[in-house]
């Protein structure tokens, strides 16, 4: 497709940058868990264990996967942010086990201002990047709104007895990590004009990579339970997978795969964004980081990430994946970074 160029630049609108604007999960948590937990039996997996996905059983061998995801600009160019935003919000299937068939755009736009070439170019980029998963765009829904956001509800399906939820970890599990981080420092020194165009570049092609043959990969190894990596940060939802799973975990941040050129942009706070400081805030309240640890690194592992990896709790490592960690006794999902 032709490069289309926003009119003014996309990420000059968004007061966040991807999944950086989710709300804080220290405040979201406790709000979401006052509301009444669902009942219906045939509901697997709900929003209860803070999973990727909620799950509902069908029959006894076939279950739907529901999920959405929607965010701000964090590039500039329609056609990426597009492409991003889908692959972003495939992963929570991918990262239940299952496989993407549906997806429904959601959009917020100002049309008057961008105008509609550039809206057409982020819908291209979702539509190729569905397409391109074996999947179908079937509708959507549309909003007038100052600030540009866009993702996707994705339906897909697994198998029941196939489920791969983040509970599910076992003791002396290995963590296995499919995508480098550093994205989100990346898109923020960006918009902050300290980024080099081809580190951008890299990024986006990070964030644009599907998660689906990381997902077979684990399926195949036996995984035992399966999170992605985005708006939390590793440490947040490597914690919410220690949590369900009952147990404590044990991060080498040393082997926590890097986008090359992020230690530079992570010397400092200059590269943090809002999201990231209040992911390292709550990170506080269930993770200790041992002294020797490099300072760019514990940014690193807090990085309020798009469209990233799979986390997966696993019996042994499998190709495509990087071993960061490992699960094991403690106090439910207290993290103890090496």
């Amino acid at each position: 497709m032709a490069a289309v160029e926003a009119r003014i630049p996309l990420t000059s609108l968004s007061s966040g940058a991807g999944c950086g604007c989710k709300l804080a999960a220290a405040d979201l948590l406790p709000v979401v868990g006052g509301l009444p937990a669902p009942t219906d039996p045939k509901l697997l997996v709900s929003s209860t264990t803070g999973d990727d996905a909620a799950v509902y059983e069908l029959s006894d061998e076939l279950a739907l996967v529901q999920t959405i995801d929607f965010f701000t600009p964090l590039v500039d160019d329609p056609y990426d942010f597009g492409r991003i935003a889908a692959a972003n919000a495939l992963s929570d299937v991918y990262a239940m086990g299952g496989r993407p068939i549906t997806a429904m755009n959601v959009v917020a736009f100002p049309l008057e201002q961008l105008g509609s070439e550039v809206l057409a170019a982020i819908l291209r980029g979702g539509l190729d990047v569905v397409t391109g998963a074996g999947a179908s765009v079937v509708g959507g829904h549309s909003i007038k709104d100052d600030e540009p956001k866009y993702g996707m509800a994705v339906t897909g399906t697994v198998d029941p007895r196939r489920i791969v939820s983040n509970a599910g970890g076992r003791a002396g599990d290995l963590l296995v990590l499919t995508k480098p981080l550093g994205v989100g420092a990346i898109v923020t020194a960006a918009k902050r004009g300290r980024a080099r165009a081809d580190l951008v570049a890299d990024a986006v092609a990070v964030m644009v990579e599907l998660n689906a043959e990381a997902s077979a990969a684990a399926l195949a190894a036996g995984v035992h339970a399966m999170t992605d990596v985005t708006g939390f940060g590793l440490l947040g939802h490597l914690h919410n997978l220690a949590r369900e799973s009952g147990l404590a975990a044990e991060l080498d941040a040393a082997a926590v795969p890097a986008i090359p050129g992020t230690e530079a942009l992570l010397a400092d706070d200059g590269a943090v964004s809002g999201g990231s400081a209040r992911n390292a805030e709550w990170a506080q309240t269930f993770a200790s980081i041992d002294a020797d640890v490099p300072a760019w690194r514990a940014r690193l592992i807090s990085d309020a990430t798009t469209s990233g990896g799979l986390l997966a709790a696993m019996p042994g490592a499998f190709p495509g994946g990087t071993v960061v960690g490992r699960l094991v006794p403690g106090a439910p999902g207290t993290i103890r970074v090496r």
